[in-house]
């Protein structure tokens, strides 16, 4: 089966720690800045022109609701049935990320600028009409009809944003990565996406990352927090420690990005040509079966690998082949990779485990 064909919609990951639904009685009262809003549907879709108001495309794609489904809703708001609440994060430049609600509002976005006809067989009035059908008097109701926005504000912790809208979700649930590729959407996110994408990132995973939820784009996004960042300032928030990443790449020029993608599929054919189907996965030399693939050794390698060239890797793998199979039978260092992978103690040994490794392979055949 080649790796195109093969099934992710379930996927094997070790290594790397869920973050578990969360009391928010740990977080200050105070930091919680959580207000309130209400527009109507008019301003909302000129806010959403303008680009103040931001919906993630990559949900437009996944989560399109029916003609059928969007008729029901613009019937409820000629009815005047009052609607669910929208949630929205604020970003550090002041847009308002739409994170649960983007179906109403795509809804009311499409109906407006014509885009479908109202599916309702028991509403002769309104059956087969579009936006332009309708009597001045009904294209008002829906334009004047209020929508009560509740708005995170941008200094809330990150933990404390993503359990919120992990909460707050009333449509499909949203994984930690989705909620993030919507709250940061920009070059940072199209960056992972692109290379989630690429021929070498499916050939070093085995395909073993899911796409519908973005588990693959997460696991570039620990490269570039892993890479960019000083581990030194890790405090154990994974959730945290992402999210900067992605805040930090937002803020790099494309000669940087560019450099960024240069070593990270780098990287990949390093890691890939080493250990073939075993790459970023706990195995022994000659072993058959492959294993699972485990998040935090992919953390320690793909960044480890990227700053050697791959003239580097060829002339030193078996040395380098050795030196890790070594260290993977250390139980400290495996301990570190599999238990509580995300405490920053453990964190910072695999790391220092794994520089000591390429430092012995690398440098004392550049002295």
């Amino acid at each position: 089966m080649s790796i195109q064909d093969k099934n992710t919609d379930t996927e094997e990951i070790e290594g790397i720690e869920e973050d578990e639904y969360e009391s928010l009685g740990e977080y200050p009262i105070d930091t919680l800045l959580i207000r309130n809003e209400t527009r109507t549907v008019h301003d909302v879709l000129r806010r959403i022109e303008q680009g103040s108001f931001v919906m993630d495309p990559d949900f437009q794609r996944d989560f399109i609701w029916l003609d059928d489904k969007q008729s029901k809703l613009i019937e409820s708001v000629l009815m005047r049935i009052p609607l669910p609440v929208f949630y929205l994060g604020e970003d550090d430049k002041g847009r308002m990320i739409v994170v649960d609600g983007l179906q109403r509002l795509s809804t009311f976005s499409r109906f407006v600028n014509n885009g479908f006809r109202l599916k309702l067989p028991n509403q002769a009035d309104l059956d087969k009409k579009r936006f332009s059908d309708l009597s001045p008097k009904l294209k008002n109701r829906i334009e004047d009809c209020n929508l009560i926005l509740y708005i995170i504000d941008a200094k809330v912790p990150e933990r404390a944003r993503l359990d919120i809208f992990e909460r707050v979700n009333g449509g499909i649930p949203l994984t930690r990565q989705q909620m993030r590729n919507c709250l940061f959407n920009g070059p940072a996110t199209q960056f992972l996406k692109k290379e989630a994408a690429t021929k070498f990132f499916k050939q070093a995973t085995g395909n073993s990352l899911t796409t519908k939820t973005m588990r693959d784009r997460e696991f570039v996004n620990r490269f570039c927090a892993f890479r960019l960042l000083p581990l030194d300032i890790y405090k154990g928030d994974m959730d945290e420690w992402l999210a900067m990443a992605l805040k930090r790449m937002d803020g790099l020029n494309e000669a940087s990005l560019a450099q960024l993608s240069n070593e990270f599929q780098s990287s990949l054919q390093n890691n890939y040509y080493l250990f073939k189907d075993h790459t970023f996965r706990k195995h022994v030399p000659g072993q058959d079966r492959r294993g699972i693939l485990n998040a935090s050794l992919w953390d320690v390698m793909i960044t480890g690998l990227a700053k050697h060239s791959h003239d580097q890797i060829v002339n030193h793998a078996e040395k380098l082949k050795k030196r890790f199979y070594a260290l993977i039978k250390i139980e400290k260092f495996v301990w570190s990779i599999t238990s509580g992978p995300n405490n920053p103690d453990r964190v910072r040994h695999r790391f220092e485990e794994t520089q000591k490794m390429f430092a012995e392979v690398f440098d004392a055949h550049s002295s």
